[in-house]
């Protein structure tokens, strides 16, 4: 298939591609968009904040006690000695035991119920995009490279975890934390809270100035982390190729700068992110200094007592301790921020093809096919037109065989009729109805593709034929193959129709996949079968199996046929030339010959062994 590509999509960097196809920029404010995807685990979520809250309750438990002994665990007696007061010291027992196993029990439990929201939203995204994927046009694919939708689905999709799920109780914890030793300091000392919240100002610039130069930089290792696990997706499909090249080094060398560039980002953002921790910890010594200061100061002048300067330690460090997990909660933010906006980017992508409100019915389909006045161009703006004015029709049961030069928009026509792509001036009708009007999971049923490089799927001989009947049983597939002539050859593998196919087909050769694809086709029962290439790439007998496989499977349906072995196409009912994205000749092989124009020449340089 030629694919005209401009100057302009070529100097795209891979972000700036994705936004051209979802026709919008990639959006910076997301709360609005993943508050939605919690409200299927809002229990999950609720029963974490609740655990949340009740653990924060139990941690200021504690200071209370401390207090409560120090100013009431000694009872002066009349004599002026001091003894325990067993009743206070033994509730301030049992207070802290209940106070640290609660910790640890509702610990657990906030865990528990963040992690099974995590598995639900996270699965339930990852079906959502997988799904969305799958009903883009393929024009999405052939401009976007694998690797990258991988990636959208696997590592920016595990990153909004810490974002969605452990973020907001965590969050609501360390808030929660801050404002009650806020209240409980305020109420011990007005003082002493002043003399704290004389950091806060301190800490909003700080935590302006993180978010700012932490975004953009949490962007750009998002991008580049996405750049290289596309480069590895890549090279493990195509790794024959790689090495049939031998180009193992470069590829390598390639990757490892991919990997260099994301290493780099990832530095640049430690050395700009690293700082805040280290800015909230000099923020809690300089608290912890003003606290001594002034606490000392109002235990002097009687305002607070000995345990209420005790229990205001605990505070402090509450107050303050919260703000330095802002930091680590700040960076899966914005880690997951960047994330979440290449993800809804994805999702905001809408098929380029797309059926009519009221698509019209295609049933008993006759099989009459006609490309009108067809213009079409791969490039969106219609330049350099692959098919140009091209009109030709294909009566139903008839067997056309198309020929041509590579890239002269054979192959295109296949993509047309399927509509994979959509016409940009004329028509392509089937029995007079144009497809543009037709629901494209329709009009696939009817239209059967065989290619030269068919997919199989990981899984046996079976598996992939059930693909075009689910509900077949295996005598069925069984006899289709027999009636195509192919039993046998499955029959000789080493597990016959249980055989694993591999990969793609890998554990096959190119001959046996092309078989299986065959009979796939003819269990689909298309009225209208396309032939791309099939015969192409593959030894004689095989071939010859193909030959009468296609004879069987042509019988009955319109068959067009796209082939370059110019001997195999000599039967068909009738032949047309194209060149140049339009129909320069038809006939029958014999009337072609004679004519002596561009299909003699075509079939002159085919004997002789020539490319054209």
């Amino acid at each position: 298939m030629a694919m005209d590509k401009s100057p302009a999509l070529r100097v795209m960097s891979d972000i700036e591609l994705e936004e051209m196809l979802a026709r919008q920029k990639l959006q910076r404010g997301m709360f609005w968009r993943l508050l939605p995807l919690l409200r299927p685990v809002r229990h999950f979520v609720i029963g974490a904040i609740v655990a949340e809250i009740v653990l924060v309750a139990l941690i200021f438990l504690r200071p209370y006690l401390i207090e409560q002994v120090i100013d009431h665990g000694m009872v002066r007696s009349l004599e002026g000695l001091y003894h325990l007061n067993t009743h206070i010291m033994l509730w301030a027992l049992v207070g802290m035991i209940v106070s640290w196993a609660g910790r640890f029990g509702l610990a657990g439990l906030s865990q528990f119920l963040s992690g099974s929201a995590a598995i639900r939203v996270l699965n339930g995204l990852r079906v959502s995009v997988f799904n969305h994927v799958q009903h883009l046009s393929v024009g999405y694919f052939d401009r976007t490279k694998s690797g990258r939708i991988v990636s959208r689905i696997d590592r920016d999709v595990d990153s909004l975890e810490p974002l969605m799920i452990q973020g907001p109780p965590e969050l609501l914890s360390a808030l929660l934390r801050s404002v009650v030793a806020g209240i409980l300091l305020w109420l011990t000392s007005p003082v002493l809270f002043l003399s704290l919240a004389s950091v806060i100002p301190l800490l909003l610039a700080a935590t302006w100035l993180f978010k700012h130069l932490a975004q953009s930089n949490y962007a750009r290792v998002a991008e580049n982390r996405a750049r290289f696990t596309a480069h590895l997706v890549e090279t493990v499909a195509g790794v024959r190729l790689i090495k049939q090249a031998v180009q193992e080094a470069s590829n390598r060398q390639r990757y490892r700068l991919l990997i260099e560039d994301f290493i780099n980002a990832l530095i640049r953002n430690t050395l700009m992110a690293g700082w805040f921790s280290h800015f909230t910890g000099i923020l809690t010594t300089l608290g912890m200094m003003l606290l001594i200061v002034f606490g000392g100061r109002e235990v002097a002048l009687g305002h607070i007592s000995f345990g209420q300067m005790a229990a205001s330690m605990f505070y402090v460090f509450m107050f303050l301790g919260p703000l330095q997990e802002l930091g680590d909660l700040f960076e899966r933010y914005i880690n997951g921020v960047a994330s979440a906006q290449r993800i809804f980017l994805l999702l905001d992508t809408q098929p380029e093809i797309r059926d009519a409100s009221s698509p019209a019915s295609l049933s008993n389909v006759g099989g009459n096919v006609e490309f009108r006045d067809v213009v079409f161009s791969y490039h969106p703006h219609g330049e350099n037109p692959v098919i140009r004015h091209l009109n030709l029709k294909v009566e139903a049961g008839e067997v056309l065989a198309i020929v041509g030069p590579t890239g002269h928009g054979k192959s295109t026509l296949v993509q047309l009729l399927t509509r994979f792509y959509e016409v940009q001036g004329g028509a392509v009708l089937v029995d007079g109805k144009d497809v543009r009007t037709l629901a494209q999971h329709e009009l696939r049923r009817h239209v059967g593709v065989v290619l030269q490089d068919n997919v199989l799927f990981s899984g046996s001989i079976l598996d992939n034929l059930r693909l075009a009947r689910p509900k077949a049983s295996e005598t069925e597939l069984v006899a289709a193959a027999g009636a195509l002539g192919v039993h046998e050859i499955i029959s000789r593998l080493p597990h016959g129709y249980h055989t694993e196919v591999g990969a793609l087909g890998s554990h096959l050769s190119h001959g046996q996949r092309q078989l299986v694809c065959l009979v796939r086709a003819y269990l689909a029962d298309p009225a209208i079968l396309i032939l791309d290439e099939a015969t192409s790439a593959v030894d004689i007998q095989t071939e010859r199996k193909i030959q009468h496989a296609l004879r069987q499977l042509c019988e009955g349906r319109t068959a067009i046929i796209i082939a370059h072995r110019l001997a195999t196409i000599r039967d068909a009912d009738r032949i047309a030339v194209i060149r140049d994205g339009q129909v320069v000749e038809q006939g029958m092989h014999t009337d072609l010959m004679q004519q002596g124009g561009h299909y003699a020449a075509l079939y002159r340089a085919y004997e002789a062994g020539q490319e054209f």
